[in-house]
């Protein structure tokens, strides 16, 4: 029996604490429990007040099993992601899981660096099978969100990224990638600027092809050529690596990174070679990481706002479950300006 001081289930009945238990305790109905567990606005402040106190005094955990098989509806949503260890993605995932549990749902993750057809396949299937009732797929790659919006079988389904060229009209979450391309480009060009080179992330990448585009248009737009075009791997490795090959005597007037840790390798490479940044090359990054600020001299970057974009993804899969029309929700980047540009 529950102690008749507190409520508590007493030490001869080791039951975990039952809804039953909370009604009691804050003296309503077991109806009135179950509405304030799923957040109907039919119960009075005061009284849901009551409850919550209730439920954390007992201790009480609401059996998902249970209220899954009594509603249907599992409580659970999807997340596969690919493009990690990079920081776009991984702090995307963090912001949708986080955004998920405020509004009462559970995430399953799937995660692949750089996935096969069979692994995004075989993560889609683990979804269904948990019973899902949507999926948030954060991939740089059209490939792998083809796959998943084939392999979905019905499950509502919002992307955060690339869009198969073929497809249907999906729910989509993006950051406007073409947009920080042309603000970067554009705001070296209005420091003077005019031979302005790139540094990509990997070709097919939907991120970073969106800021070639935006790095073109700008260049376009205000009648200069582009200079050289690198292709990266957004590692600093690999922007170091480009800084050593760089002939000293070909240094462009800038260099726009297509991500951070890109620029970061970049600018150790010129430090060791001894080029003045940003006194003989303008550096430009992307992602705003929290080092930038912290970089000697300290970046110029791209500002995504990562954590909104997986607030609005979880809004926008909530709509699709509830049968809502696809929708795009398109975020404007920012630009961050410090001292690596002139």
């Amino acid at each position: 029996m529950p102690s008749a001081v507190t409520g508590r289930p007493s030490s001869i009945d080791a039951r975990p604490p039952a809804m039953m238990d909370v009604a009691r305790l804050a003296g309503v109905s077991h109806q009135t429990v179950s509405r304030v567990l799923n957040g109907s606005p039919l119960v009075r402040p005061d009284t849901a007040e009551r409850v919550r106190r209730a439920i954390d005094e007992i201790g009480y955990r609401p059996n998902r099993t249970a209220r899954a098989l009594a509603t249907q509806k599992s409580g659970l949503i999807g997340i596969l992601a690919s493009g990690f260890p990079h920081m776009g993605p991984a702090t995307t995932v963090s912001a949708i899981e986080t955004a998920a549990r405020t509004a009462g749902y559970t995430a399953i993750v799937g995660v692949h660096a750089d996935p096969s057809p069979s692994e995004v396949m075989d993560s889609m299937d683990a979804f269904v099978e948990h019973g899902v009732q949507g999926i948030a797929v954060v991939t740089p790659r059209r490939e792998t969100a083809e796959i998943a919006l084939a392999k979905a079988h019905g499950i509502p389904v919002v992307l955060i990224g690339g869009l198969p060229q073929s497809a249907a009209p999906a729910n989509r979450v993006i950051v406007d990638q073409t947009l920080g391309g042309r603000l970067a480009t554009e705001f070296l060009i209005e420091r003077g600027c005019r031979r302005i080179a790139h540094v990509s992330g990997p070709v097919g990448w939907f991120d970073a092809d969106c800021r070639v585009d935006g790095w073109r248009e700008a260049l376009a737009s205000a009648g200069l050529q582009p200079h050289d075009l690198i292709v990266g791997d957004w590692s600093a490795p690999r922007g170091y690596e480009i800084g050593q090959a760089w002939d000293r005597r070909r240094l462009p007037d800038a260099i726009f990174c297509a991500n951070d840790l890109t620029a970061v390798g970049l600018l150790a490479a010129f430090r060791e070679r001894r080029i003045r940044v940003p006194e003989e090359v303008s550096v430009v990054g992307f992602d705003d990481l929290p080092t930038a600020a912290y970089l000697h001299p300290a970046l110029t970057t791209v500002r995504q706002p990562l954590e909104q974009v997986g607030e609005l993804c979880v809004q926008v899969l909530l709509s699709a479950i509830s049968g809502e029309s696809p929708s795009l929700q398109a975020l404007p980047p920012t630009l961050v300006v410090r001292h690596s540009t002139r």
